[in-house]
């Protein structure tokens, strides 16, 4: 649902005060199979072995759809569905990484590092997006080499799923 049609809806039914209190279906693009797919299985793994990840997502169009762009797959099963934002778009579509400190946002509770790059199969074809949010401490100052090392898990981590990823296709089948 898009942001004005959500908007809109908001104001029909309440005034702007609905905003706030609409329910999290406005913001889904998509309704994920009631079985549990490989993706999520992945998504679990990862977040099992890396005590340092607040969150992992899986981002991209499911099979079937066009431009729909969503979260399919995460550590936080209530927003799988949920549209993506313009910038997840961007790294799906274009394969560029973004390195969010997530400096002078104070709403970020807890603190947190973000990184946003191309998902990639077993071929080591762009197939999508994987978001990782880190643990970032409000100890440890952001500087460029701490920056370095959350891009260097992160590709690691993006490398290491890969390797189970023989197609895109696959991440949405059924767990086994």
């Amino acid at each position: 649902m898009s942001k004005f049609f959500k908007l809109a809806l908001a104001t029909a039914l309440t005034g702007a005060a609905a905003l706030s209190s609409l329910p999290s279906w406005a913001d889904k693009n998509w309704t994920p199979p009631s079985h549990k797919i490989y993706g999520q299985q992945l998504s679990d793994e990862t977040m099992s072995k890396h005590p340092e990840l607040l969150s992992i997502t899986l981002h991209g169009v499911p099979p079937g759809q066009a431009d729909v762009y969503t979260m399919f797959a995460g550590s936080y099963p209530d927003r799988i569905g949920n549209a993506d934002d313009p910038d997840d778009i961007d790294v799906s579509k274009k394969g560029i990484t973004i390195v969010d400190p997530r400096w002078h946002r104070t709403q970020d509770n807890p603190k947190k590092f973000v990184v946003l790059m191309p998902m990639r199969d077993a071929k080591g074809s762009n197939i999508g997006l994987v978001v990782y949010a880190f643990k970032n401490p409000p100890a440890n100052p952001n500087t460029s080499s701490q920056e370095m090392a959350f891009l260097k898990k992160s590709n690691a981590l993006r490398d290491a799923l890969a390797k189970k990823i023989p197609s895109y296709d696959a991440l949405f089948e059924q767990a086994k």
